[in-house]
């Protein structure tokens, strides 16, 4: 019988593809993958030799059998024939059809230990965010390119979502803070960076006119400067802009621009720094804007709709942006996909999804991958469907951000110059400036940068949340960072070294936010038996009392840092903490409370 099924499978088993066969290997019996194998993945110059076998097992076979029993006269000759036959035959069909599977799967297929993700929303949903996603909590955004060259921006004290809400979208894409929009604002008609263009280089200098520029500056780029430096502030994974929306590649792509020629970077940014950062042991991520490219559209943003409607629509871009995903995983092998603004109508951005999570299964994907169709980008320029658009956004523009949709399938959500009040159960991760900018800005002043207090208060308020940092460093043309950056970058680093044990690998406690009776505000973090109450700020006060904080009378407390344990005595759900005389001062204190484990 067994033979019989194995022949009527594999003429009736539906799988097609190579991929197909390794989810169905996984999953199905034995019998019927080999059978899978044997009929749909041998070499065609391997078939004449299966009909040989078949043929042998089902006709020659049986005759030699006849012709033994005739000559040994063996009796119940049918019998014995069907218990050879059972024995005999369906031993060697089994060995034989193994054998080929085997070969087919060792000579062509790599055998998996979990089904292989296809590029359907079902099968990539299955993606969970890894571990080590969830314990990083800090990794370094870089925004690096020909913007880096002028480097500039209108300098302003508010964040971009500031001027947005306070004076109105097409104010916000003419002063935009952002060095990295140097393309478009400089396009549009009375913009301070248009000014600041002209004034600097002349009405005829063309953006284009940075390239020698930039790249005879990257010639003194050390990546491996870079990757200590971001090792040192306690960084786990670092985010790399490999194309931003001027189109300027970052690495020497197979498939270059069709718009511009040599268009690319004189040194491969991608893969250096990404072997630089690797051999530190973090993690690489690769950010590239999918939808957008101002080398195919050359029509400024200055409004809602030029915003909606900027992006390319064609077959060509699909195209061009697939090849430069599946180039970046395949040549880099990234852990982080940062995509921006959304992806290119018309096409499957799970083959990206599928590809990638294949290639690295402990790989993250972002939520900017939102995909609008190519008639409502057509049908919006449209009145009267423009003049909705444009008051529907002036109504909701508090709510207004690139990432306000989000795409059917992602790992984490991306806000940007923004944090929460309460606990968020999807993971999430902030990224934003030290300043007012990501590209390098040499305009913006010192007061527009975080302090190293503040810095160290946003990781610490994230990371209560649910939240990681990524937190973006704006070089200069020649890479180097200024020092302001370096400072904080430092002096984020010098309190992780004897605090991280609060942050890395903790998850949100019970509630996120507190206070002691002093006024000082507290986080909570919590790992394995552990509760960490983080200061923020040095106490003035003798006792320090933290509210609504029941622990058993036998926990254990002791300040991070220090080598004794801190005296302490329960008061209803509170607990009162001596603070001691030569507590140093430090922008944020960790009060260890590890729970008996009984």
């Amino acid at each position: 019988m067994a033979p019989v099924l194995t022949f009527l499978v594999a003429l009736t088993v539906t799988q097609n593809t190579k991929k197909d066969f390794l989810n169905a290997k996984v999953v199905a019996p034995s019998w019927r993958r080999n059978a899978h194998v044997l009929f749909k993945y041998l070499p065609k110059n391997d078939y004449l030799r299966a009909l040989v076998f078949m043929a042998f097992g089902w006709i020659v076979f049986p005759l030699l059998i006849l012709a033994v029993f005739s000559i040994l006269k063996i009796t119940q000759l049918e019998y014995s024939m069907y218990v050879l036959y059972k024995g005999l035959y369906c031993g060697f069909m089994a060995i034989w059809v193994d054998l080929f599977a085997r070969i087919a799967i060792l000579g062509d297929l790599e055998t998996p230990t979990d089904p292989k993700y296809e590029s359907n929303l079902a099968s990539i949903k299955r993606h969970k965010v890894p571990g080590w996603f969830q314990d990083a909590k800090l990794g370094i955004f870089i925004h690096w390119g020909l913007y880096s060259v002028p480097a500039y921006a209108h300098v302003d004290d508010r964040i971009i979502s500031e001027i947005a809400q306070q004076e109105g979208i097409e104010e916000q894409f003419k002063k935009t803070p952002y060095a990295e929009w140097y393309l478009n604002t400089m396009k549009i008609e009375g913009s301070s960076t248009q000014k600041f263009h002209n004034k600097t280089y002349g009405p005829a200098f063309s953006y284009d006119d940075f390239i020698p520029q930039f790249n005879t500056a990257i010639k003194q780029w050390n990546p491996d400067e870079w990757a200590e430096e971001f090792k040192q502030c306690g960084a786990q994974y670092v985010v790399l802009t490999t194309k931003h929306c001027d189109g300027y590649l970052l690495w020497p792509s197979k498939h270059p621009n069709p718009n511009k020629s040599n268009y690319t970077a004189d040194r491969d940014i991608v893969g250096e720094l990404t072997t630089a950062i690797q051999s530190k042991g973090m993690k690489m991520g690769f950010y590239y804007i999918s939808c957008w490219d101002w080398t195919f559209n050359l029509k400024p943003i200055k409004d809602i709709i030029s915003f909606l409607t900027n992006g390319p629509t064609s077959k060509a871009y699909r195209n061009y942006v697939y090849s430069h995903w599946i180039e970046l995983i395949d040549r880099y092998n990234p852990s982080i996909l940062w995509s921006d603004i959304g992806y290119p109508p018309g096409a499957n951005v799970n083959e990206i999804f599928a590809h990638f999570y294949n290639q690295n299964p402990e790989g993250v994907v972002n939520d900017r991958w939102i995909q609008t169709s190519a008639l409502f980008q057509k049908i919006i320029q449209i009145q009267p469907f423009s003049a909705i658009i444009k008051l529907i956004s002036k109504k909701y523009v508090k709510e207004f951000q690139t990432n306000a949709l989000a795409p059917p399938h992602f790992d984490f959500t991306t806000p940007e110059y923004k944090s929460f009040d309460e606990i968020q159960e999807t993971k999430w991760e902030t990224c934003r400036g030290i300043g007012r900018s990501f590209g390098y800005n040499k305009a913006e002043p010192e007061e527009n940068y975080l302090s190293t207090e503040q810095l160290i208060h946003l990781l610490i308020d994230i990371v209560s949340k649910n939240g990681n940092l990524l937190l973006n460093i704006g070089p200069n043309a020649d890479g180097s960072i200024s020092e302001i950056q370096k400072d904080r970058l430092k002096g984020l680093g010098k309190w992780l070294s004897v605090n991280g044990e609060a942050i890395y690998g903790t998850k949100p406690w019970e509630r996120a936010e507190g206070k002691a009776k002093e006024g000082v505000g507290i986080r909570f973090t919590q790992k394995e038996n552990s509760i960490y109450a983080i200061l923020l700020g040095t106490s003035q006060e003798k006792e320090l009392g933290i509210r609504s904080l029941a622990i058993p009378p036998n926990a254990k407390l002791s300040w991070l840092g220090a080598s004794r344990n801190l005296t302490w005595a329960k008061l209803d759900n509170d607990i009162i903490i001596t603070v001691p005389d030569n507590l140093p001062v430090s922008e944020a204190h960790v009060i260890k409370i590890e729970l008996p484990l009984d």
